[in-house]
């Protein structure tokens, strides 16, 4: 096999890891990162596939694996949120301004975007931990729930593993510049949240 490929600080921290344990890592770090818990897992998805470039893991193998561990990391998160997720907000959502009837609207909103929600939400940090576990308390049907996730877990997967195999020895600047991608992907997000909030909770406010 080829020796390991020279890799920037924060893919180098986890290189250890992945010589260790190989898919495993993958796919465990990648299912908890897609279940609520903040670990690298979009990291490590990347590291493993220039691995794979350098011919130490196989490109399909991390495909496989990193697919199926985030589909499931999803549907765990579902399962949290649609088992216990709407009582927690019930009982403690004041406390940080997630009343019933804010609830309520996140859940029409949901009706309407929540496969596109589902399918994308993977790309964003912050959502990529928690849009599982918003789908199960706002109801999203499970069978469409299943469909979108399952799409968004190829699509993520595809183009992170393409991304990290494809960059080879440039692995340091796509790595940066996923890290700017994301961030302008997180002000979007943010400003459409706000515009959100406004339309939804001062305007009203201000007519009455």
């Amino acid at each position: 096999m080829s020796s390991s490929p020279e890799l920037p600080g924060p893919l180098a921290a986890l290189a250890p890891l992945l010589e260790h344990y190989g898919y495993a890592a993958v796919g465990l770090l990648v299912f908890l990162d897609n279940a609520a818990i903040p670990v690298p897992g979009q990291t490590v998805l990347i590291l493993a596939a220039v691995y794979a470039g350098a011919g130490k893991l196989n490109l399909a193998g991390v495909i496989a694996v990193a697919v199926a561990a985030a589909f499931a990391g999803d549907c765990a998160g579902y399962l949290i949120g649609r088992s216990g997720g709407r009582a927690l907000v019930h009982r403690f959502g004041r406390y940080v301004l997630l009343t019933p009837e804010r609830l309520h609207r996140g859940e029409e909103f949901f009706a309407r975007n929540g496969g596109k929600v589902v399918t994308m939400a993977r790309f964003i940090d912050g959502l990529r931990q928690t849009n599982g576990i918003i789908a199960g308390i706002t109801e999203m049907p499970w069978r469409g729930f299943l469909a979108f996730n399952a799409l968004g877990a190829a699509i993520w997967t595809g183009v992170w593993a393409g991304a990290g195999y494809a960059a080879g020895d440039h692995i340091d600047q796509v790595y940066r510049e996923s890290l700017r991608y994301q961030l302008y992907l997180l002000i979007a997000v943010g400003a459409l949240v706000v515009a959100l909030l406004v339309r939804h909770l001062v305007l009203p406010r201000l007519r009455r």
